[in-house]
């Protein structure tokens, strides 16, 4: 199966379980073969998690379009990732929203994410060399926040970056296991719905797991 086909394939695989359609279009246009290892580029569009450098991973894309469909995006958002990685998921992000902020704690793979989403010509993201789990206070508020790794808690930090009716997704749980949450934002309250188990490497930082 040549990737065109295998692209196909994982679309309609999706298309059973995601709802939002604008996000299969933002992930058919996206191309993943752009994101993985090169000794990987066969698995590019198989339904499963890749190893990156720096012992990271590029995530399994339902996981990508679970996450992003929880945003609800609609085109006008400010929206933080916490964790570029690769930069498949900040493209997808791209790609719904109007501006994108994502913080990356590795200086290799934030400037390696920077040159793909250069060379694919997005001009609406910026990606910054930090502690994630302290998010952008710069640019706050956002109404959208999409953390892409596995944290104890869910941080303050976040929560006070995010505006009135903003959404925030986050894999809580242990190192090795998470729940995905969902947590929106309504005046002083928080309103969290669980969108299942999932796995991701660990959010390490301040307000994450120690190093």
């Amino acid at each position: 199966m040549d990737l065109d086909e295998a692209r196909k394939a994982l679309m309609r695989q999706l298309m059973d379980e995601i709802w939002d359609r604008r996000v299969i279009q933002s992930m058919e246009r996206v191309p993943r073969e752009l994101f993985v290892e090169p000794g990987d580029l066969h698995q590019a569009y198989a339904n499963i998690p890749l190893p990156i450098a720096q012992g990271q991973t590029i995530s399994q894309p339902f996981i990508v379009a679970l996450m992003t469909q929880a945003l609800s995006l609609k085109g006008h958002e400010e929206v933080l990732e916490i964790g570029t990685g690769s930069g498949y998921q900040l493209a997808i992000l791209a790609e719904l929203s109007r501006h994108v902020v994502s913080v990356e704690r590795f200086k290799l793979l934030a400037e390696q994410a920077g040159q793909r989403l250069k060379l694919l010509g997005y001009t609406n993201v910026e990606i910054h060399l930090g502690n994630g789990t302290l998010g952008w206070p710069q640019g706050a508020p956002y109404q959208a926040i999409m953390v892409t790794a596995g944290a104890p808690r869910v941080p303050q930090e976040l929560l006070d970056q995010l505006d009135d009716g903003g959404r925030l997704v986050i894999p809580v749980g242990s190192r090795f296991d998470q729940d995905l949450l969902l947590l929106t934002k309504q005046g002083d309250a928080l309103v969290q719905s669980n969108l299942g188990p999932c796995r991701f490497v660990p959010l390490t930082g301040k307000a994450g797991w120690p190093d």
